[in-house]
């Protein structure tokens, strides 16, 4: 097979999709960016850069050897353990679940996982994205699961009734996303590129608290010894990028993290006590804990998790589209959306809870500039292998969360790098533009830079609302762009300017 993972240079010029054909999936349009890439020096696009394989093809498209695809797949699959096995743990601590259900959850999360991933990836007629997207499980959905979960009796009791509100979430999420795909011509390069700096400023709350150890609250968090744990990993990452070429240089990541993990060993800081005690098949089989029941305050708490996580996605998706080179329109997020409801179907069914976009796995696409979609269904079969085997998982788990922490410091930074590409397409010199970023940005980083900000809201769904800076910046964004951009236009809406920046 031919080895065509390069990916594409990013900054491929905006155009109006509003309504319009999928012209960015047409094979003439892909064979001319293609053909525009093989012009350049490096054949990636950038003047100067060092010579590169030249590809045959769509980059998205294309399958790479056996043996690169599952080192690249193991990568995004290592990127995204620690954020998939937390969610259900905080769940089933939230529920008072005993330490055998709670693990029986933690595996059936990871084969639900690999089960969406596969859905964005491989897809179905009308399904799925078919762009390089990795599915976790959602953190922004544990306060409602929990709520749901305990006021339905706590424990296993309150399992049915979560699963079934999950289930009737995700249906709803799966019949009106056409409504949301037509929703597309209100995120221009101004709002996507806005919204994805949030996330990444968001996330990096996450990776100082893997830095730190994990646990803000033990002995030993933020000591000398986690952060150089952290600090080994990134210097790994960083001279290979320096004087790595080729190959060793989209898996930078994954040495850095063998290469923590080892000296993490040598240490004596890794506890490896738990690939012992590990089984080497276990699942559940689907509807484990009965016949979901359906109650409707439950089913309405968790379908506004379900907006809240659809409207995050939405900029993740067209970060993803910007990586791989590929326009994100109309068709393109409703077949996304459809794979999201169809899978957080699937994960009810399965035992387990909503999925969303790992952002953590955004990142490492624009730093590898692999974008080849088969990749990281690789990684989505060794996420269920990694569920149906929880031996597997007990390895992976003893990644010291200081080492994961040096890799996600790069990785979660480098999203906030793409969505600044994302915003040098708008017109920044025009006053309305720059009032729509700043007000966005600030209103975003309110709750990461002051966590007890919902705290005083006088609803439950309020509080999940102001918790989340990613919710709060895209509707900032969203709604300025609609005020500066669309209202009291006689000719209809209108696209924002997306002609580059002035500089200097």
């Amino acid at each position: 097979m031919t080895d065509t993972t390069q990916a594409p240079p990013s900054g491929t010029p905006a155009t109006d999709t509003a309504g319009g054909t999928r012209a960015a999936d047409r094979p003439d349009t892909r064979a001319r960016r293609a053909a525009r890439m093989r012009r350049t020096p490096g054949g990636d696009g950038r003047p100067g850069a060092a010579p590169a394989p030249v590809p045959a093809g769509d980059p998205v498209d294309a399958v790479p050897v056996w043996w690169r695809l599952l080192a690249l797949g193991l990568q995004h699959v290592l990127a995204f353990y620690a954020g998939a096995v937390v969610m259900p743990l905080l769940v089933a601590q939230g529920m008072g679940l005993s330490p055998a259900d709670t693990a029986s959850l933690v595996n059936t999360a990871l084969v639900a996982c690999g089960v969406a991933t596969l859905l964005q990836t491989v897809g179905l007629p009308g399904i799925g994205i078919r762009l390089p997207v990795v599915q976790g499980m959602s953190t922004a959905a544990v306060p409602s699961l929990v709520s749901v979960g305990v006021a339905a009796g706590g424990a296993r009791a309150g399992l049915p009734t979560v699963f079934g509100a999950v289930i009737v979430a995700g249906l709803m999420l799966f019949l009106v996303a056409p409504v949301f795909g037509r929703l597309v011509r209100f995120f221009p390069p101004l709002v996507t590129g806005t919204i994805v700096i949030i996330v990444g400023v968001t996330l990096m709350a996450v990776s100082a608290r893997q830095v730190g150890g994990g646990n803000p609250d033990a002995p030993g968090f933020g000591t000398p010894a986690q952060l150089g744990l952290a600090a080994v990993t990134l210097a790994v990452i960083v001279v290979l990028h320096r004087f790595g070429k080729g190959f060793v240089t989209s898996v930078a990541i994954l040495l850095g993290l063998a290469a923590g993990t080892v000296v993490a060993a040598l240490a004596g800081r890794t506890d490896f006590s738990g690939i012992s005690g590990a089984d080497w098949f276990g699942i559940q089989p689907p509807l484990h804990y009965g016949m979901p029941r359906f109650d409707v305050m439950a089913v309405l708490a968790i379908v506004l998790v379900m907006v809240i996580i659809a409207v995050e996605s939405v900029g993740q998706f067209f970060a993803i589209g910007e990586i791989a080179g590929r326009e994100v329109d109309a068709r393109d997020m409703s077949r996304a959306l459809r794979a999201d409801g169809l899978a957080t179907v699937a994960s009810g069914l399965l035992n387990s809870f909503p999925t969303t976009v790992y952002s953590q796995n955004v990142g490492l696409l624009r730093l590898t500039r692999v974008s080849s979609r088969w990749v990281v269904a690789a990684g989505a079969v060794m996420m269920l292998l990694l569920g149906l085997v929880p031996k597997v998982g007990a390895v992976v788990a003893a990644m010291p969360p200081a080492v994961l922490g040096g890799a996600t410091l790069v990785l979660f930074s480098t999203i906030v790098v793409v969505g600044v590409q994302m915003l040098v397409k708008a017109d920044l010199s025009e006053a309305r533009n720059t009032v729509l970023v700043a007000a966005s940005l600030g209103i975003g980083f309110l709750p990461t830079a002051y966590p007890q900000f919902a705290e005083h809201m006088p609803t439950r769904q309020l509080r999940i609302l102001f918790e989340s800076g990613i919710m709060l910046g895209t509707l900032a964004a969203v709604l300025l762009n609609l005020f500066f951009h669309h209202l009291g236009r006689r000719s209809g809406p209108r696209e924002a300017p997306t002609v580059p920046a002035e500089t200097g």
